[in-house]
């Protein structure tokens, strides 16, 4: 009796690692990508009286506020720049970190009914969220433009080093926001718990004062926080003053890397649990 032949087998295993990260795939996407940004931006001032003038005001009146009670009541020092602007450097670098964070983590169960209809990269997702956040970043940029202006200061050769301060800047909060929004898919209580978080982090990083009010004993913990080597980089760029160290740079160049790959190595493991999930 003859011998059937033999059927191939295919099998199909996940990839993991950097490889399930599969970032053509997303390329392959950018059009949803792109429609997702608009429509974010659209509709968070869409039944707004002022619209996107917004984007300005949050910014401008919260580095008002602090401008009054900590430098002219409280007096911190601003490293010899006036505290309006120095200020207002460390407010535009936690924004963008702070909207990144928020919209990407609470964008899958946001886009809940899209995500069990239609096929696309999951991670396109939480990335529509930090684009909506750097749209915003790009208009607060021009308003710090007119500040510095006004103030008759100019930051010189240090702006070269804004396309570095924006990137890792965007690795730690593009990371944190994909970490965050694959937890909160199986967890909502991270909804809850996000802004209160955030907050604290906020007093816990260099945003109304420098880091050189740190005693020097505490510094090295300190900077332990990646956001002190981010946030007195952006002072550093627009005002040529910081105090900005070796140990800070190291300590959030490292963390952005780790954050990064391991949020986006995460986020594609459990990629295939948010239809069921949600």
């Amino acid at each position: 009796m003859p011998v059937p032949p033999s059927i191939p087998t295919l099998r199909i295993r996940p990839r993991h690692g950097l490889a399930a990260l599969n970032l053509l795939e997303v390329w392959a996407y950018r059009d949803v990508l792109w429609m997702l940004t608009l429509r974010d931006i659209k509709l968070r001032y869409r039944q707004t009286a002022l619209g996107v003038v917004w984007v300005i005001l949050q910014p401008l009146l919260a580095g008002l506020l602090f401008a009054v009670i900590f430098g002219r009541f409280a007096k911190l020092p601003s490293e010899g720049q006036p505290y309006l602007l120095f200020v207002f450097a460390g407010v535009m670098g936690w924004n963008l970190f702070n909207g990144i964070i928020q919209r990407a983590g609470n964008s899958l169960v946001a886009e809940s009914k899209l995500i069990t209809k239609v096929y696309f990269p999951r991670l396109i997702i939480p990335l529509a969220g930090a684009l909506s956040a750097l749209v915003d970043f790009a208009v607060t940029l021009v308003l710090m433009a007119i500040l510095l202006a006004i103030h008759g200061t100019w930051p010189g050769a240090w702006l070269a080093l804004l396309p570095v301060v924006l990137a890792v800047n965007l690795a730690l909060a593009v990371g944190l926001g994909l970490w965050i929004s694959a937890l909160n898919v199986r967890y909502r209580d991270f909804m809850y718990a996000l802004p209160f978080l955030l907050q604290v982090w906020m007093y816990a990083s260099p945003v109304v004062y420098g880091l050189s009010l740190v005693p020097e004993r505490w510094q090295g913990w300190f900077i332990l926080n990646p956001m002190c080597g981010v946030l007195e980089g952006f002072r550093q760029t627009f005002l040529g003053a910081s105090g900005l160290t070796i140990p800070a740079i190291i300590t959030t160049l490292s963390a952005a890397a780790v954050i990064l790959t391991s949020g986006a190595v995460y986020f594609r493991s459990v990629e295939q649990e948010f239809a069921e999930r949600l």
